[in-house]
């Protein structure tokens, strides 16, 4: 039978951030499961859509026997401290060994791809190489990828296959799992590496341009099923986190066959429709104009305007505490203008949420709201002084049920819903990006009910909640996540990639 060793480590680092991925932050459970390590692993995550869940349904229906390690995520940030990485390296290589002593026939990590250690600028890379190191060179390494990975060529040339999501929103997570099992599987069949056709785009593309729910991404990945079927190749482009200050920063595809040929032919394809950079430009509203036209919007639709607050999307290394958005919504009268019916989350202020928790339901308290974070622009926002009707409690255990993470329980904590001049504020105490509709439902905020909603995210809230909403916009107030990779203060990456489409 078949032994598989499977482990997990994902974070998403934003280097320009200003909070570092210590060991606690991969303990939390906030918006990643908490630290896990064993046969748990495997019990927690079957059935759940992440990669590692679907490795593991995939794992089942082909009789093989897994062989579970530590699993370890950490929402997006700055830094991953070297403490934390080499607690988790020494972990899972512990285990390795151990597995080896009792043999195994090949290696799965889950990994994000976009990871910067203090002490590793490629960091999935290094974990890659030391496992290498470990297994030798003859037994299949494979590995599952996050859509915005900066696949690095150590990356490539260790291990024998990687596979990346093809969704973003990101609801393929669970898929992309299964299809790193048919790569193991292809690779252990054929008795050698398949053929490797790779390129790299000369540019960043801003995160809020990759949406795979918009154009160009939608049509560039919907042929990659096509392309692959026509030889007989597995495809997978990464359009790249671009906030992350490293030489090898940049989108890259690639692509698996059988024969070379194959494999250039599939890659040659999908680089023809990803390569053209005027595709990729988008224009961004200022945090005021964004307020006023979804206003406007607001007073002539029944259904929700949205606005993605996404220089402060936790999911992309921000803090999910600046109040650029909410200084714009008291500005200009959201709340009143549409009492009770406008919405904003999830902001991450652990002292406030205790103290609305503590006063309770019905309780009317005074604030200091959010934090000034240093940013690449300045300063954000000052915090705001404010008085605040408590409407809704919750200790913020929430059970998924959007196509992100269902199943999935997210870890909040002391959470509270606050009216602040008619605007409802989602308070919480786990950092966390607002891309389901339960985040809300918990602190009683009826999604569908709302005229106007800001979301601390940058796209994945779509999945969710685009279904509900009239019209999207995507503001730009002073946060740690440039929206625009063109203008951050780049020092490391290569003279070879233009900061700009």
């Amino acid at each position: 039978m078949t032994c598989v060793f499977i482990a997990g480590f994902q974070h998403e680092t934003n280097t320009f951030a200003p909070s570092l991925a210590d060991w606690e932050a991969f303990n939390r459970g906030d918006a990643f499961p908490a630290y896990i390590r064993g046969e748990a692993m495997q019990t927690q995550f079957t059935g759940v859509n992440i990669p590692v869940g679907g490795f593991i349904d995939a794992a089942k229906r082909h009789g093989w026997q897994l062989w579970p390690s530590v699993w370890a995520g950490a929402s997006p940030s700055s830094y991953v401290t070297r403490d934390a990485f080499e607690r988790i390296a020494t972990d899972l290589l512990q285990d390795l060994k151990q597995a080896l002593s009792q043999g195994i026939d090949a290696v799965y990590l889950d990994l994000h791809g976009a990871a910067v250690a203090e002490h590793a600028d490629d960091a999935e890379g290094e974990l890659l190489a030391r496992v290498r190191a470990i297994i030798g060179e003859n037994m299949p390494l494979v590995a599952s990828l996050d859509l915005h990975a900066n696949v690095t060529q150590r990356m490539l040339a260790t291990a024998d296959a990687l596979v990346a999501y093809r969704t973003y929103p990101h609801i393929d997570m669970a898929e992309t799992g299964e299809r790193a099992a048919e790569l193991l599987q292809r690779r252990m069949r054929l008795g050698r590496r398949e053929a490797l056709t790779v390129h790299r785009l000369p540019y960043l593309i801003s995160l809020n341009a990759q949406s795979t729910w918009l154009q160009p991404a939608k049509d560039i990945y919907a042929a990659i099923d096509d392309i692959d079927k026509a030889h007989h190749s597995v495809l997978s482009f990464c359009m790249g986190f671009a906030a992350a200050d490293f030489e090898e920063c940049a989108p890259v595809l690639w692509a698996y066959a059988g024969e070379a040929h194959q494999a250039q032919a599939a890659a040659d394809a999908l680089h023809q429709l990803a390569a053209p950079p005027a595709q990729w430009r988008i224009d961004f509203l200022e945090a005021r104009e964004a307020v006023a036209q979804a206003l406007a919007l607001a007073a002539q639709h029944t259904r929700p305007v949205l606005i993605a607050d996404t220089q402060d999307n936790p999911g992309a290394g921000g803090d999910s505490n600046t109040t650029g958005m909410l200084h714009a919504l008291l500005q200009q009268g959201a709340g009143q203008r549409f009492p009770g019916a406008v919405a904003l989350g999830l902001m991450y202020h652990p002292e406030v949420a205790a103290k609305a928790y503590a006063a309770g339901v019905g309780a009317l308290i005074d604030v200091v709201l959010g934090v000034s974070v240093t940013t690449y622009s300045g300063m954000s926002d000052a915090p705001l002084s404010a008085r605040a009707r408590v409407v809704a409690i919750s200790d913020g255990r929430c059970l998924l049920k959007g196509p992100m993470m269902r199943g999935m329980t997210s870890q909040l904590g002391q959470s509270a819903c606050l009216e602040i001049e008619g605007v409802l504020v989602a308070v919480v105490s786990g950092k966390a990006q607002l891309f389901d509709r339960e985040m809300l439902r918990i602190l009683g905020i009826t999604p569908e009910a709302m005229k106007l909603i800001v979301l601390k995210s940058s796209n994945h809230f779509r999945a969710d909640f685009e279904p509900i909403a009239s019209k999207v916009l995507v503001a730009k107030a002073i946060g740690p996540m440039a929206a625009d990779p063109g203008d951050l203060p780049w020092r490391k990456l290569s003279a070879h990639t233009r900061t700009r489409a």
